[in-house]
């Protein structure tokens, strides 16, 4: 099947294009998503990675037991990477011209996860475990919704989406390690 449009947008076209609006930065005239509801998108994933940070640093510092080194270690490195996670976010939005949101006053309204602090070694993994399932789901979720609008804010998503299925994992693994 050949579509009787080209590939690629004239070349003498893409260049016209790219002169105007510049102030606009990476922006162009190809961009298709509604960057309002994208940012916002962004904004709530990136209250959820800070909760997220938060409940892991908590969980490290309250690990206490004869399995809580292993379990400690994994909350560190969770914590780790769930702020990378924030940063790259935030990155994202100030890329679309959005500002990102650190106002810890309503975080955890705009979180998709929940600061749930656990009262044993065996309550935190499942709370964490909780956590990232509800991350799994809800960043599936927002790739489809961007489809192919915004590629390169659906990669960091799906990216974000991998690492969040491997801290699933991980956490299955610690459950079923105690028991």
């Amino acid at each position: 099947m050949h579509s009787s449009q080209p590939f690629l947008t004239d070349i003498e076209t893409i260049r016209q294009r790219a002169r105007q609006h510049i102030e606009d930065g990476s922006i162009t005239e190809g961009y298709t998503a509604d960057r309002e509801t994208i940012i916002k998108l962004l904004n709530e994933a990136l209250a959820t990675e800070i909760v997220c940070t938060l409940r892991y640093k908590r969980h490290f510092f309250m690990a206490t037991g004869i399995k809580a080194s292993v379990a400690a270690a994994e909350f560190q490195e969770h914590a780790k990477e769930e702020q990378e996670h924030a940063d790259r976010l935030a990155a994202r939005i100030v890329q679309l011209g959005g500002e990102p949101d650190f106002n810890p006053e309503g975080l955890i309204t705009r979180s998709h996860a929940q600061y749930s602090e656990g009262s044993d070694l065996r309550d935190m993994i499942k709370e964490d475990l909780i956590a990232e399932r509800i991350a799994i789901d809800s960043y599936r979720e927002i790739t489809q919704y961007i489809g192919d609008k915004d590629p390169t804010t659906r990669r960091i998503f799906e990216d974000i989406l991998a690492q969040e299925e491997e801290h699933a994992d991980d956490m299955a693994g610690l459950l079923q390690g105690l028991d």
